[in-house]
């Protein structure tokens, strides 16, 4: 398994002034890599392993390329044909797509060094040292320790647009070192949810707990007064830089708050259930459809899902993804379609009287149709019998505030007060 921890990095006036050399050096060879695949020969490129035997000719013809590491070098040929695969399998899905273009110095902010060129040293406390080859020491804040059974495969050195330095360490775990997950002929709905991805409530799961969006109109209220700010500053002047790095900050931390609310939400349902099934939304075109988009996009569903499924494998849990279509039509119950306009939030079933909330039912054929992807059938409890219906005396919402640090052991605790107060 493969995943990522990422550090606050410190480096010294010296040390970023030869990272961001080193980054622009890549950007080169980045752009050169794009250059001879649109004109040499294809015998001769064509892929990432065929790309690497032109790096010796490349040094020989431009010495800067000698003065990065050979590795990381070779890791940034790597990167360019992983965007070309990207590009494709969009375009595969009927996106429409256009074509890799040149970086630029703003476009291009970071450089990954793989298998060897790194090594992580004293790491005694909440500092830690990073020496990258042909670059030095770069501090780092230590704040948690890399997991004792994970190898380190890769490390990326990021610039932040706010201009903060981050270190991100690709690690590998075995298998077999990983949790064991549940037997899957064990399941039933007692311990198993499905999960609603809201437009009201953030998440609705079926049995019977709505959590709120976070509030983010204030942040954004800041984030429009600064671009005013910066719409008044002459482009290219210290005084635009200054502000555009303040925009910067508050998009920074936006995009913080919700990924932080993420991994609390995520955290806490891989550890209080042995299966989690979720829609497999198209974000993608959800975004390039009608409807707010940004709402859609401070949701960040598809990070959302991305999180669930790493962390299930972490944790030992099972997460699956189930066809979204037609959650909110069909009746929990019975399996009869009723046509819902987006503005109808209740579902009252015109053929079994079944009523609930709309989020509500959503969930309920989530987890109906997870057991069936499975191939488990219908759950030995069914969730019409098990869910809390959205008018029952019961029924709460868990407020944003009471979803707690990531890890802490209250974090199951407080949710369960919250739903029963």
């Amino acid at each position: 398994m493969e995943y990522t921890h990422r550090y606050h990095a410190f480096p010294t006036q010296t040390v970023a002034a030869e990272l961001k050399r080193h980054i622009d050096i890549h950007r080169q060879a980045y752009n050169y890599t794009l250059y001879e695949y649109e004109n040499v020969d294809a015998d001769n490129i064509g892929s990432a392993y065929k790309h690497h035997y032109r790096l010796p000719d490349w040094k020989d013809e431009f010495p800067v390329f000698s003065e990065v590491n050979s590795k990381a070098l070779q890791r940034t040929v790597t990167r360019f044909y992983q965007n070309l695969s990207n590009l494709k399998a969009q375009k595969d899905n009927g996106n429409t797509v256009g074509k890799l273009n040149w970086k630029s110095p703003r476009e291009f902010r970071s450089m990954t060094f793989s298998q060897s060129g790194f090594e992580l040293k004293n790491t005694s406390g909440r500092r830690a040292t990073v020496e990258l080859s042909k670059i030095g020491d770069l501090k780092i804040r230590y704040h948690r320790e890399l997991p004792a059974e994970a190898d380190i495969k890769e490390v990326t050195i990021k610039e932040e647009t706010t201009g903060e330095w981050f270190v991100s360490f690709g690690l590998e775990t075995d298998e077999a070192e990983l949790p064991e997950k549940p037997d899957v002929d064990s399941l039933d709905a007692s311990n198993s949810v499905g999960i609603d991805l809201g437009i009201l409530n953030y998440i609705h799961t079926s049995d019977g707990i709505a959590v709120d969006w976070l509030e983010l109109e204030v942040e954004y209220e800041r984030l429009r007064r600064e671009q005013r700010k910066l719409s008044r500053k002459d482009e290219g002047s210290n005084n635009y830089e200054k502000q555009r790095r303040a925009v910067a900050k508050v998009k920074r931390h936006i995009k913080r708050t919700v990924l932080d609310y993420q991994h609390k939400i995520t955290t806490w349902l891989v550890t209080g259930y042995d299966a989690v099934f979720v829609e497999d939304l198209n974000v993608t075109g959800m975004l390039q459809g009608d409807g707010n988009a940004r709402n859609k996009q401070d949701a960040a569903w598809r990070q959302f899902i991305t999180l669930l499924e790493y962390k299930a494998d972490l944790y030992g849990c099972h997460v699956v993804q189930v066809e979204a279509a037609g959650t909110t039509k069909e009746c929990a119950r019975c399996g009869v379609e009723t046509a819902k306009p987006i503005w109808v939030r209740e579902h009252s079933c015109p053929s079994c009287g079944f009523e609930t909330g709309r989020d509500a039912n959503a969930a309920m054929n989530v987890l109906q149709r997870g057991f069936e992807e499975l191939g488990l059938g219908w759950p030995e409890s069914t969730p019409v019998e098990t869910v809390t219906a959205t008018d029952a005396d019961d029924f709460r919402e868990v407020s944003a505030r009471h979803v707690v640090e990531t890890g802490s052991p209250t974090l199951k605790k407080r949710t369960a007060s919250a739903v029963s107060e």
